[in-house]
């Protein structure tokens, strides 16, 4: 399988595509929603930047505890369940005067009942596609993903303005619920990949036999390391400029899109090699520009050049 018109056309990959690009779209609109909203109400950088991206710091404690539910639910059922949270979530955080800690607290809630999340889907995309076009596959999902964010940091953005931040929130749950349909009516009952409970003690051990191997641990820690610090600096966009962090989110978004597309597509492995630390460094240095604040059309160009590394 080398082509995208292969891939769509093995039986079930497009709706499996299709819900992931909806609950993509719908994460990063209710995230911006929610991250504007807790700074409009406490002008609090650290606290918007929570907001954001509170969930991923829930998963991590997620992925050291349930992370072995990933192979031991059933993938459609998993997937439709995480999303109709979501959307209940994003209900909820919409209810006026809803307390600050109730807010966090449905975060973190959703983010640690999510971690398994990410394990089932591509465990999904393994089913559905031959091994030969796994990469191909995933390929296009990440692909697909930022094109979504940027859909979906900008269309964001734009609903906040109109609809205000708790509007915005209910178009996201809405997302979220299509997303559900989607993968209940278009993807097939499959029973779990491995047999037994999930329980804490499966993940440490699973997760002590992945960490053992040096090189294993290398490529773990570049995969983290370099985009988790970057996190940092994207949280702080809505403290940064409030009635445009949509756009630099999109801006970000365009960036990863055209990085995954150029070393994808055109660089060859060989040069991938040789590359790998002058982009962890474009990863980061043009946000050293953000130390002289820079207005508006500088700090997008520095966020899509730094996103494409």
């Amino acid at each position: 399988m080398r082509t995208y018109r292969e891939l769509f056309r093995t039986p079930e990959f497009t709706p499996f595509f299709a819900a992931v690009s909806v609950q993509t779209a719908a994460q990063t609109a209710t995230g911006l929603a929610l991250a504007t909203l807790v700074y409009t109400r406490t002008g609090s950088p650290l606290l918007s930047a929570l907001a954001m991206f509170g969930p991923s710091l829930a998963q991590v404690a997620g992925a050291l505890t349930l992370l072995s539910a990933a192979d031991r639910l059933p993938p459609r059922a998993t997937l439709t369940a995480l999303a109709l949270l979501s959307a209940a979530a994003a209900c909820v955080q919409a209810v006026p005067g809803l307390p600050l800690w109730g807010a966090f607290a449905v975060l973190l809630v959703v983010g640690a009942a999510g971690s398994p999340g990410g394990g089932v889907r591509y465990g999904l995309l393994n089913e559905i596609v031959p091994r030969e076009g796994f990469l191909i596959g995933r390929s296009v999902l990440n692909m697909t993903g930022g094109a979504m964010q940027i859909c979906g940091f900008a269309v964001g953005g734009a609903l906040v303005a109109v609809f205000s931040p708790r509007g915005t929130l209910l178009v996201g749950a809405a997302l979220y619920v299509v997303a559900a349909a989607v993968t209940r009516f278009g993807l097939s009952a499959r029973a779990p990949r491995a047999a037994g409970r999930p329980s804490v003690r499966e993940t440490r051990r699973t997760n002590a036999l992945l960490w053992s191997s040096v090189p294993r641990r290398y490529v773990f820690l570049a995969l983290w390391v370099p985009n988790g610090l970057v996190v940092g600096c994207e949280s702080l966009y809505v403290a940064y400029a409030p009635a445009h962090a949509g756009l630099l989110f999109a801006g970000g978004a365009l960036g990863m899109l055209a990085g995954d597309t150029l070393v994808g597509r055109f660089v060859t492995a060989r040069w991938r090699a040789r590359l790998g630390a002058p982009l962890r460094l474009l990863l980061a240095a043009p946000y050293l520009l953000f130390a002289l604040r820079p207005g508006l059309p500088l700090a997008l160009a520095a966020v899509v050049l730094a996103s494409v590394g």
